[in-house]
């Protein structure tokens, strides 16, 4: 007879040895079909575990770009910052468009013929005038402008004049020519130069140069 206590598998009734060896083997089979089970299932998480560790590889560090949006949150978007206004060129050339100087202007009741031809804006006193000639006052730049056609000169002038100004220039000499070459002999840019000088609002003053400035086909300029 088998021992009472000798475990049996589940709808197994041993009645001799041979009934026993039938029970070993059953449980040997099935112990194998476990360890081939746990086996598998082995196999199944080791190729899950490489295929994530292949996927992190290709993608590499990921970064959290934003919190979790949270109900009635606004999101938070990046918007591209406005190209930056040239501030200084803008006023520049609006200064431009508001002097733009004019051939119609009419110089001849701010001209001064004393001793020779000068012009002093009001609130200027006649010591300004007096000084320039004497040459008081040094002169730092100058514009020569023999050979310009009638707007190219003025353009010339009033970016010559505008650009002494910002540079801290007080002093300038423009020459316009005495018109010696011109049909007639007549000085076709002085006058205008002279008109041209009197819109300026950087001018102060100016007094026709001395002789060996170039006389009467120059002009000094005092700006402010």
């Amino acid at each position: 007879m088998h021992s009472p206590s000798s475990p049996q598998p589940k709808g197994l009734l041993i009645r001799d040895f041979k009934d026993l060896k039938l029970v070993r083997r059953e449980l040997e089979a099935r112990a194998r079909q476990e360890a081939e089970r746990l086996a598998a299932l082995a196999a199944i998480a080791a190729r899950i575990k490489a295929e994530k560790e292949l996927f992190s590889r290709a993608v590499g560090r990921v970064m959290a770009l934003a919190p979790q949006h949270r109900p009635g949150q606004k999101a938070s978007v990046l918007r591209a910052k406005p190209p930056p206004i040239a501030e200084q060129q803008r006023l520049d050339e609006a200064s431009v468009m508001r002097e733009a100087l004019s051939d119609e202007f009419d110089v001849e009741t701010l001209l001064h013929t004393d001793e020779t031809l000068s012009f002093r804006r009001p609130g200027m006193g006649p010591d300004v005038v007096r000084k320039l000639r004497q040459g008081s006052w040094s002169i730092q730049r100058q514009l020569d402008l023999h050979g310009f056609r009638r707007e190219d000169a003025r353009d010339a002038l009033g970016a010559f004049i505008r650009e002494a100004n910002k540079a801290g220039v007080r002093c300038v000499r423009v020459v316009h020519g005495k018109g010696l070459g011109s049909p007639g002999k007549t000085p076709v840019l002085k006058g205008r130069v002279q008109s041209w000088l009197i819109q300026k609002q950087e001018v102060l003053a100016f007094v026709q140069a001395r002789p060996a400035e170039g006389g009467a086909g120059a002009l000094v300029v005092l700006l402010a």
